[in-house]
């Protein structure tokens, strides 16, 4: 299996949609404390079916959606898509 593309909107710290194509070979997420390194990669966890809010760093599932800010209202839902490659077909997953 072979990521091609993920896609996040409303997760946690990602409140505008993100569009992150992964190309083949190495890939690396890099970025200052506080960026979003470590909800990119739970953004995986989840839409690949982690049911556990503790294992994503919350105290409940509704931690995952956008909480607000001052300057920003809180979101609805989040919605995560990963397009990924398996045995040469595409498949894509979505979780809300």
């Amino acid at each position: 299996m072979q990521i091609k593309r993920l896609r996040i909107a409303g997760f946690k710290s990602f409140v505008d949609p993100a569009d992150l194509r992964i190309e083949p070979g190495l890939t690396g997420v890099v970025g200052p404390n506080g960026c979003g390194k470590s909800n990119l990669l739970e953004a995986l966890r989840w839409t690949m079916g982690e049911n556990s809010a503790k294992s994503l760093r919350g105290g409940g599932m509704d931690d995952v959606i956008f909480a607000g800010t001052a300057t920003r209202p809180p979101r609805d839902f989040a919605e995560v898509s990963i397009l990924a490659e398996i045995a040469g077909d595409e498949r894509e997953v979505v979780r809300r």
